[in-house]
């Protein structure tokens, strides 16, 4: 009998938080637009994940509401609630205040 080891991205929860963290550390580009590619390809080939675990993980970040994927597939961007909240963690506790 061969036994297969767990993958770390096997869970779901585990891929969209990891796509979530990748997209966190990309700039983005004009309007927010994050593209798909900047994404996946760390995902993919740093991380070791399979094509499957990220389609996973990317839907349940879609249907979390993390992320909104553009119709066209080739961009991601955070929701105006998550972007709020990366904008006061990047400029520090203290930005709002100013």
């Amino acid at each position: 009998m061969k036994f297969v080891p767990n993958r770390p991205y096997s869970d779901p929860e585990m891929s969209a938080r990891k796509i979530v963290e990748i997209a966190k550390s990309v700039e983005p580009g004009q309007e927010g637009r994050i593209y798909i590619e900047l994404i996946n390809g760390p995902f993919l080939y740093r991380e070791k994940g399979t094509p499957d675990e990220y389609k996973a993980g990317l839907d349940l970040a879609i249907e979390r509401g993390w992320l909104v994927l553009h119709e066209s597939g080739t961009f991601v961007k955070f929701t105006e609630d998550d972007a709020e909240l990366l904008r006061l963690e990047v400029a520090g506790p203290l930005a709002s205040f100013k």
